[in-house]
């Protein structure tokens, strides 16, 4: 009885990140790190743009980029 609730808890407590999530996420930290090199050298049209795409969007929507359910996919299709 004890497992089933520790089961269920450790399902509860997983966050639903995929792999579209993570890949959003990388492409921000790298815009982000291009954003960085390009203030650097002084170019101080370009990097303002990719730091704000950066931290501003890209981060905020890998976080709330979802899959659709299955059952969502199934009756779009029918």
């Amino acid at each position: 009885m004890a497992s089933k609730r520790s089961n269920s808890i450790e399902n509860e407590a997983r966050l639903p990140f995929t792999g579209k999530n993570y890949a959003i996420f990388a492409i921000a930290m790298l815009l982000i790190v291009l954003g960085f090199v390009f203030l650097v050298t002084g170019d101080i049209t370009i990097s303002p743009f990719l730091l704000v795409l950066g931290y501003c969007i890209l981060i905020p929507a890998s976080l709330f980029a979802m899959d659709k359910p299955a059952e969502a996919e199934n009756n779009e299709t029918n």
